[in-house]
Protein backbone atom coordinates (compact mmCIF):
# COMPACT_ATOMS: atom_id res chain seq x y z
CA UNK A 1 0.00 0.00 0.00
CA UNK A 2 1.65 3.14 -1.05
CA UNK A 3 1.43 5.99 1.90
CA UNK A 4 -0.25 9.30 0.97
CA UNK A 5 1.90 12.45 0.55
CA UNK A 6 1.82 15.01 3.13
CA UNK A 7 -0.40 17.76 2.16
CA UNK A 8 1.60 20.91 1.07
CA UNK A 9 2.14 23.96 3.14
CA UNK A 10 0.30 27.12 2.38
CA UNK A 11 2.73 30.77 2.47
CA UNK A 12 1.98 32.08 6.17
CA UNK A 13 0.60 35.59 5.40
CA UNK A 14 3.56 38.49 5.79
CA UNK A 15 1.68 41.98 5.67
CA UNK A 16 2.68 42.80 8.78
CA UNK A 17 5.12 44.82 10.68
CA UNK A 18 5.98 43.88 13.84
CA UNK A 19 6.20 40.38 15.75
CA UNK A 20 6.86 39.04 19.33
CA UNK A 21 8.40 35.99 19.85
CA UNK A 22 7.64 34.13 23.23
CA UNK A 23 9.48 30.93 24.13
CA UNK A 24 11.35 29.27 26.67
CA UNK A 25 14.53 28.90 26.56
CA UNK A 26 17.60 30.30 24.56
CA UNK A 27 17.87 28.20 21.33
CA UNK A 28 14.23 27.53 20.90
CA UNK A 29 14.22 30.21 18.34
CA UNK A 30 17.64 28.77 16.50
CA UNK A 31 16.26 25.30 16.03
CA UNK A 32 14.19 26.07 13.20
CA UNK A 33 12.66 29.80 13.70
CA UNK A 34 15.50 31.97 13.28
CA UNK A 35 16.27 32.13 9.51
CA UNK A 36 12.85 32.93 9.35
CA UNK A 37 13.03 36.16 11.13
CA UNK A 38 16.41 36.86 9.35
CA UNK A 39 13.73 36.96 6.47
CA UNK A 40 11.62 39.26 8.25
CA UNK A 41 13.79 41.87 9.89
CA UNK A 42 15.65 41.78 5.68
CA UNK A 43 12.16 43.05 4.90
CA UNK A 44 11.92 45.72 7.29
CA UNK A 45 10.00 44.34 9.59
CA UNK A 46 10.62 44.26 13.74
CA UNK A 47 11.04 41.34 15.75
CA UNK A 48 11.44 41.02 19.58
CA UNK A 49 12.54 37.99 21.31
CA UNK A 50 10.85 37.37 24.98
CA UNK A 51 12.50 34.18 26.79
CA UNK A 52 10.57 32.94 29.83
CA UNK A 53 14.04 30.99 31.48
CA UNK A 54 17.67 31.70 30.68
CA UNK A 55 18.41 28.56 30.15
CA UNK A 56 20.43 28.06 33.23
CA UNK A 57 19.24 24.61 33.63
CA UNK A 58 20.73 23.28 30.03
CA UNK A 59 24.32 22.37 30.98
CA UNK A 60 24.67 19.69 33.01
CA UNK A 61 28.60 20.39 33.83
CA UNK A 62 27.96 24.07 34.61
CA UNK A 63 26.08 24.86 37.72
CA UNK A 64 23.18 27.83 36.69
CA UNK A 65 23.93 30.51 38.51
CA UNK A 66 27.08 30.62 35.97
CA UNK A 67 25.14 29.23 33.18
CA UNK A 68 22.17 31.37 33.07
CA UNK A 69 24.04 34.85 32.02
CA UNK A 70 26.30 32.65 29.57
CA UNK A 71 23.29 31.67 27.68
CA UNK A 72 21.30 35.13 27.83
CA UNK A 73 24.79 36.97 26.45
CA UNK A 74 24.94 34.08 23.49
CA UNK A 75 21.05 34.46 22.99
CA UNK A 76 21.45 38.25 22.50
CA UNK A 77 24.43 37.73 20.15
CA UNK A 78 22.36 35.08 18.33
CA UNK A 79 19.44 37.27 17.72
CA UNK A 80 21.36 40.02 16.07
CA UNK A 81 23.29 37.65 13.48
CA UNK A 82 19.34 37.32 12.55
CA UNK A 83 18.46 41.00 13.08
CA UNK A 84 16.75 41.36 16.31
CA UNK A 85 18.17 43.94 18.94
CA UNK A 86 15.54 43.27 21.41
CA UNK A 87 16.08 40.25 23.91
CA UNK A 88 14.12 39.99 27.50
CA UNK A 89 14.10 37.15 29.98
CA UNK A 90 11.26 37.02 32.37
CA UNK A 91 13.42 34.87 34.90
CA UNK A 92 10.90 32.04 35.08
CA UNK A 93 12.97 28.49 36.46
CA UNK A 94 14.30 26.56 33.63
CA UNK A 95 12.91 23.70 33.79
CA UNK A 96 10.41 23.86 35.78
CA UNK A 97 8.32 26.81 33.83
CA UNK A 98 4.40 26.21 35.14
CA UNK A 99 1.53 27.02 33.18
CA UNK A 100 -0.31 29.55 35.62
CA UNK A 101 -1.42 32.79 36.22
CA UNK A 102 1.92 34.48 36.96
CA UNK A 103 3.66 32.55 33.25
CA UNK A 104 0.11 34.54 31.53
CA UNK A 105 0.39 37.63 33.18
CA UNK A 106 4.01 37.77 32.49
CA UNK A 107 3.23 37.03 28.71
CA UNK A 108 0.20 39.95 28.67
CA UNK A 109 2.22 42.63 29.98
CA UNK A 110 5.25 41.93 26.83
CA UNK A 111 2.44 42.04 25.12
CA UNK A 112 1.35 45.02 25.51
CA UNK A 113 4.73 46.62 26.00
CA UNK A 114 5.55 45.59 22.73
CA UNK A 115 2.31 45.89 20.54
CA UNK A 116 2.78 43.10 17.86
CA UNK A 117 0.70 42.19 14.92
CA UNK A 118 2.16 38.83 15.09
CA UNK A 119 3.07 36.37 18.33
CA UNK A 120 5.56 33.53 17.50
CA UNK A 121 5.76 30.31 19.98
CA UNK A 122 6.51 27.19 19.73
CA UNK A 123 5.57 23.93 19.10
CA UNK A 124 3.45 23.06 22.21
CA UNK A 125 2.17 19.48 21.33
CA UNK A 126 2.64 16.46 23.22
CA UNK A 127 5.41 15.54 20.32
CA UNK A 128 7.14 16.70 17.41
CA UNK A 129 5.17 14.23 15.19
CA UNK A 130 4.40 11.83 17.58
CA UNK A 131 8.17 10.38 17.32
CA UNK A 132 9.90 12.81 19.90
CA UNK A 133 8.26 14.18 23.32
CA UNK A 134 8.01 17.56 23.68
CA UNK A 135 9.92 19.31 26.51
CA UNK A 136 7.56 20.54 29.22
CA UNK A 137 8.90 23.62 29.03
CA UNK A 138 7.87 24.52 25.91
CA UNK A 139 4.40 22.41 26.59
CA UNK A 140 3.70 25.35 29.49
CA UNK A 141 5.02 28.40 27.19
CA UNK A 142 3.21 27.90 24.08
CA UNK A 143 -0.06 27.14 26.02
CA UNK A 144 0.38 30.49 28.33
CA UNK A 145 1.29 32.44 25.23
CA UNK A 146 -1.88 31.19 23.36
CA UNK A 147 -3.73 33.01 26.80
CA UNK A 148 -1.49 35.63 27.63
CA UNK A 149 -1.97 37.05 24.36
CA UNK A 150 -5.96 37.01 24.67
CA UNK A 151 -5.29 38.30 28.38
CA UNK A 152 -3.21 41.52 27.00
CA UNK A 153 -6.61 42.57 25.19
CA UNK A 154 -8.73 42.22 28.04
CA UNK A 155 -8.46 45.30 30.74
CA UNK A 156 -10.51 43.49 33.55
CA UNK A 157 -7.94 40.53 33.32
CA UNK A 158 -4.61 40.97 35.14
CA UNK A 159 -6.43 44.84 36.09
CA UNK A 160 -2.48 45.31 37.74
CA UNK A 161 -1.08 45.95 34.42
CA UNK A 162 -2.73 48.97 33.26
CA UNK A 163 -1.78 50.12 37.03
CA UNK A 164 1.67 49.62 35.93
CA UNK A 165 0.77 52.06 32.61
CA UNK A 166 0.32 48.93 30.35
CA UNK A 167 -3.16 49.39 27.91
CA UNK A 168 -4.98 46.30 26.70
CA UNK A 169 -3.42 45.28 23.26
CA UNK A 170 -6.14 43.81 20.93
CA UNK A 171 -3.89 44.28 17.91
CA UNK A 172 -2.59 40.66 17.49
CA UNK A 173 -3.89 39.32 14.55
CA UNK A 174 -2.56 35.63 14.81
CA UNK A 175 -0.21 33.38 17.07
CA UNK A 176 2.34 31.10 15.24
CA UNK A 177 3.85 27.99 16.57
CA UNK A 178 7.06 26.91 15.01
CA UNK A 179 7.88 23.43 14.36
CA UNK A 180 4.22 21.62 15.40
CA UNK A 181 3.57 18.59 14.12
CA UNK A 182 -0.05 20.37 13.36
CA UNK A 183 1.47 22.87 10.98
CA UNK A 184 -0.41 23.79 7.52
CA UNK A 185 1.50 26.80 6.63
CA UNK A 186 5.36 27.62 6.29
CA UNK A 187 7.68 30.18 5.16
CA UNK A 188 10.24 29.85 2.60
CA UNK A 189 13.93 30.26 4.23
CA UNK A 190 16.03 29.38 1.60
CA UNK A 191 17.79 32.56 1.08
CA UNK A 192 18.34 33.12 5.04
CA UNK A 193 19.57 29.57 5.99
CA UNK A 194 22.72 30.42 6.48
CA UNK A 195 21.53 33.05 8.97
CA UNK A 196 19.87 30.89 10.55
CA UNK A 197 23.07 28.31 10.97
CA UNK A 198 25.12 31.46 12.49
CA UNK A 199 22.34 32.20 14.04
CA UNK A 200 22.08 28.57 16.03
CA UNK A 201 25.89 28.88 15.66
CA UNK A 202 26.60 31.49 18.27
CA UNK A 203 25.29 28.86 21.64
CA UNK A 204 28.43 27.81 21.57
CA UNK A 205 28.24 26.72 25.12
CA UNK A 206 25.20 25.15 25.03
CA UNK A 207 26.30 23.54 21.37
CA UNK A 208 29.24 22.24 23.41
CA UNK A 209 27.40 20.65 26.47
CA UNK A 210 25.34 18.54 24.18
CA UNK A 211 28.51 16.82 22.45
CA UNK A 212 28.06 13.58 20.87
CA UNK A 213 25.31 13.03 22.95
CA UNK A 214 23.52 15.52 21.10
CA UNK A 215 23.63 13.68 17.94
CA UNK A 216 22.15 16.00 14.75
CA UNK A 217 21.40 18.56 17.58
CA UNK A 218 24.77 19.45 18.57
CA UNK A 219 25.45 20.74 14.89
CA UNK A 220 23.42 23.76 13.56
CA UNK A 221 23.84 22.94 10.21
CA UNK A 222 23.32 19.31 9.90
CA UNK A 223 19.83 19.64 11.81
CA UNK A 224 18.51 22.39 10.14
CA UNK A 225 19.42 21.46 6.99
CA UNK A 226 17.32 18.03 7.68
CA UNK A 227 14.24 19.75 9.35
CA UNK A 228 14.58 22.92 6.60
CA UNK A 229 14.52 20.61 3.59
CA UNK A 230 11.49 18.56 4.88
CA UNK A 231 9.26 21.42 5.43
CA UNK A 232 10.39 22.99 2.06
CA UNK A 233 9.02 20.12 0.34
CA UNK A 234 5.73 20.90 1.23
CA UNK A 235 6.25 24.25 0.78
CA UNK A 236 7.69 24.14 -2.93
CA UNK A 237 11.25 25.52 -1.84
CA UNK A 238 14.72 24.67 -0.83
CA UNK A 239 14.26 25.03 2.90
CA UNK A 240 10.67 26.24 5.36
CA UNK A 241 10.33 26.70 8.68
CA UNK A 242 6.87 25.11 9.09
CA UNK A 243 4.08 26.94 11.53
CA UNK A 244 0.95 25.93 13.65
CA UNK A 245 -1.58 29.62 12.65
CA UNK A 246 -4.04 30.60 15.38
CA UNK A 247 -5.96 33.21 13.57
CA UNK A 248 -7.60 35.86 16.18
CA UNK A 249 -10.32 37.77 15.89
Amino acid sequence: MTEQAPEPYEPVDEDWQTALAVVAHPDDMEYGGAAAVARWTSQGKKVVYVMVTSGEAGIDSMDPAECGPLREAEQIASARVVGVETVEFLGHRDGVVEYGLPLRRDIARAVRRHRPDIVITSNFRDTYGGVFLNQADHIAVGRATLDGVRDAGNRWVFRELVDEGYEPWNGVRQIWAAASPESRHAVDTTEHFELGVASLAEHKAYLAGLGGAGGAMADPREFLEGFGRGAGSRLGTRFAVPFEVFPLG
